[in-house]
């Protein structure tokens, strides 16, 4: 096997899990999660205040 041979197939395994990750990541089981870990950071609301905050 010479370098573009190799070069070629890393290509190919990339695109692919590429692909594969786009999937993941847009399938409708993963909609939910992904919809409440984006709501993570606007949840805190029961955390208690640091010190020198005023309430």
């Amino acid at each position: 096997m010479d370098s573009g041979t190799i070069s070629g197939i890393v290509t190919v395994v990339f695109i692919v899990v590429f692909i594969g990750i786009v999937w993941w990541a847009y399938s409708k089981g993963n909609k939910q999660r992904f919809e409440d870990a984006g709501k993570l950071p606007f949840d805190d609301d029961d955390a208690p205040a640091k010190q020198g905050d005023k309430q």
